[in-house]
């Protein structure tokens, strides 16, 4: 019962955050996204490691076809369900200090995007996670659209568009190969799905079917052309969710149900897709080290990080799941807040151009400090969340191959340079025009960062929760995957 609750109250929220007005959305979707947090904390207690589906609920929904309403925890499933829920409060809390216009629809649009993320992450019957997977799209489309950067609209519709259509059409590849599994299983469900006996050519065909609307949503090269583009037009709550969250729904889809229903065909292909991993790693990294704006920086930093975790999950290796899962959380929390620190930027000068920027630290010696530790978090020194997890990575890919591992390994070097060179033209040096009247952090900003800079040292010091709580489930999606 309490998950089904963790699962709608995001939706009830939406509705009372629309009724409640202008004036109190803000408050009301703050409100509401704390009880949210509180209620899947509650799920701990009850979660119980040695039986990893031992929180569930399953009703059969639709006869023929053979569709249930089947949600679960596992450990994965849990550590994406707390860093949803966990996100959402902080990226509301990052807007209700400014003036938005048509607020109750903004924060109502946000929390129906944490119900759909929520459904994402819980579903274990295909079908419901393809409804849940598809209805993310929708609030994250128009909060981009309506709310986004209003100094060129055509560029910015484009751009929205663009990622609109890139998304629908990797996930009709998804329906298509989700309808052949039910042809051959009889039912959606992972109990049905995984174990499936299926030819190598019929595997092979599959796995692109899946693995191009993962690749897209995470992304990885050649599939983000969307993703500076919406990153920069996109409001800042936009691009905290999705980068923050959204992209994550792809790279636990690769460990829910692509590794483990379909474990010949990613054999098959895995060189194929680390080459890509590695061409991103490299290539993001460049990009990000002659980008000019801060947002596009982040994005192509981001498209960096997340070529590194995806190439951990095909090293189908021990350490490469758990620092995939270890960096996947970190890259959430790490994003969030450099987003933010970038839309604190364009509150006080008008501009994310790094030429224009300098000397902040001398006028806003908290904001410089908070942003000097997440800086240091994304580069993955240690103590802090980026470290484990890029241990673990760079590990599982040695397993796999060295020279990879080589290549991958530029990823620290790169990101050091990109984003030590990012601080010290943004905060050192004398101050600009832009920036001279450039003021410290307020309350309600320091409340966004405090709780982003705990976790940070949190699980950069103490990580073995998180492993602990994912272990069973990677452990048993990997023995399929290995089958």
């Amino acid at each position: 019962m309490l998950l089904l609750i963790v699962l709608f109250l995001p939706l009830a929220a939406a509705l009372l955050t629309y009724v409640a007005g202008n004036r109190y959305a803000g408050k009301v979707a703050l409100g509401l996204s704390v009880v949210e947090l509180g209620a899947s904390l509650a799920l701990l207690p009850a979660y119980n490691n040695a039986d990893a589906f031992n929180i569930s609920f399953m009703k059969e929904w639709i006869q023929n076809p053979h569709i249930n309403f089947h949600i679960a925890l596992d450990g994965l499933s849990l550590l994406l369900l707390l860093l949803t829920t966990f996100l959402v409060p902080v990226i509301i809390l990052s807007s209700v200090s400014k003036e938005v216009e048509n607020a109750r629809s903004l924060y109502a649009l946000i929390l129906l995007m944490q119900f759909a993320l929520i459904g994402v992450f819980i579903s274990m019957d295909g079908f419901l996670y393809y409804i849940f997977w598809e209805l993310a799209l929708i609030p994250i489309y128009f909060i981009a659209l309506l709310w986004g950067d209003n100094r060129d609209k055509e560029f910015r519709n484009r751009a929205i568009f663009k990622f609109f259509v890139y998304t629908l059409a990797g996930s009709l590849f998804m329906l298509l190969g989700f309808i052949y599994l039910y042809q051959h299983a009889d039912g959606f469900g992972v109990s049905e799905l995984y174990g499936l006996n299926l030819s190598d050519k019929e595997q092979s065909f599959l796995f692109w079917a899946f693995f191009v609307a993962f690749a897209i949503k995470i992304p990885v090269f050649p599939f983000h052309t969307w993703q500076p583009d919406t990153y920069k037009e996109a409001p800042s709550a936009g691009t905290m969710l999705l980068s923050g969250i959204m992209l994550k729904m792809g790279i636990y889809s690769l460990l829910r149900w692509l590794l483990p229903v379909l474990p010949q065909g990613t054999l098959t292909w895995t060189p194929v897709v680390l080459v890509l991993c590695a061409i991103g790693i490299i290539y993001g990294s460049v990009i990000a080290i002659r980008q000019n704006d801060l947002k596009k920086l982040f994005a192509y930093s981001s498209l960096a990080h997340v070529g590194l975790i995806t190439a951990g999950i095909f090293t189908l290796t021990r350490e490469g799941f758990q620092g995939a899962v270890v960096q996947m959380l970190a890259h959430g929390v790490n994003v969030v807040g450099l987003f933010f620190a970038a839309e604190i930027i364009f509150r006080r000068t008008g501009t994310l151009e790094i030429s224009k920027l300098g000397g902040i630290r001398n006028v806003a010696p908290v904001f410089a400090t908070a942003l000097m530790i997440l800086t240091l978090a994304s580069v993955g020194l240690p103590t802090t969340n980026g470290f484990i997890g890029e241990f673990l990575l760079l590990y599982g890919v040695y397993e796999y191959n060295t020279w990879l591992a080589v290549v991958a390994g530029l990823t620290i070097i790169l990101g050091a340079v990109y984003m030590l060179r990012m601080y010290q033209h943004v905060m050192l040096g004398e101050t600009k025009e832009a920036t001279h009247s450039f003021s410290d952090l307020s309350l309600s900003e320091l409340a966004v960062f405090v709780p982003l800079i705990v976790a940070i040292f949190l699980f950069g010091v103490y990580p073995k929760p998180i492993m602990q709580l994912a272990q069973p489930a990677l452990e048993t999606i990997l023995n399929y995957s290995l089958r």
